[in-house]
């Protein structure tokens, strides 16, 4: 690629005001400025609540269910080639890796519920 391309490639993109976020939580952009856009709906931070209810409700078990659910699922991306993720860790195989650990603290925590529960 040469600098000329370079240059019409980065002037076609958005512009700088469209790619800071709003201090209200809104993107801006031409839409947005306009009214047209819906709002912004921090649907993430419903889901992270509801993860938190279900795991604060089934305690170890919920964490169990959930980490295995996850690994099947990223060890099936790791097979058919996912190498770099979405999720923090960004190595699949780190993600693996944290997944198994949340399993082992799951079964761990499952165990140390049951026999407690056992000795009263």
């Amino acid at each position: 690629m040469s600098s000329d391309s370079d240059a019409r490639r980065i002037a076609s993109g958005p512009t700088p005001s469209q790619l800071v976020p709003d201090p209200g939580g809104a993107q801006f952009s031409a839409a947005s400025r306009s009214g047209d856009a819906t709002p912004y709906d921090p649907l993430r931070l419903c889901i992270f609540a509801t993860i938190a209810l279900l795991g604060w409700l089934g305690g170890p078990v919920t964490l169990i269910v959930f980490s295995v659910v996850g690994f099947a699922g990223y060890w099936k991306a790791w097979r058919g080639g996912l190498k770099k993720s979405k999720c923090w860790l960004r190595d699949t195989r780190l993600v693996l890796a944290y997944f198994a650990v949340l399993t082992a603290a799951g079964v761990w925590g499952t165990y140390a519920v049951v026999t407690s529960l056992l000795r009263t």
